[in-house]
């Protein structure tokens, strides 16, 4: 795959990390809240807080840090596995978020997480062919 493919992927992902980082800080801070599970043993405020937090620090390092970008990008694929219960949860429950008012709508959410694994992957460069080159 072309190098320029990968790093436009990685600063997008990058970039639209922090800002849902930022976003679990503020304005979205609520709705966030209401996606996580009743049978999480965390507050609420503390999972979300805690999440953006880590989404903030993990999208800055992609986009900061290209000669990390292969463990950036692990990191980030398992960050989206780790958070995947809660969307599921989300569907289950029925928990109204984000526009996602109907189950469809929540059911057709969760087949995009392994999507966001895959740009993870893809933009820390798992795909390419030379693994010992980790360089942007």
């Amino acid at each position: 795959m072309s190098s320029t493919l990968r790093t436009a992927s990685r600063l997008l992902l990058g970039s639209a990390m922090v800002g849902a980082g930022v976003l679990h800080l503020t304005a979205q801070r609520a709705e966030f809240q209401a996606q996580v599970p009743d049978w999480f043993p965390l507050d609420d405020d503390l999972v979300v807080v805690g999440s953006g937090v880590v989404e903030i620090a993990l999208g800055a390092a992609f986009v900061a840090l290209p000669r990390r970008r292969r463990l950036v990008g692990a990191l980030l694929a398992a960050f989206f596995v780790v958070i995947f219960p809660g969307n599921v949860a989300q569907y289950v429950e029925g928990t109204d978020a984000f526009g996602l008012t109907t189950d469809r709508a929540r059911l057709v959410r969760l087949f995009f997480q392994p999507l966001l694994v895959a740009w993870a992957l893809f933009g820390g460069g798992w795909f390419d062919r030379r693994r010992g080159d980790d360089r942007a």
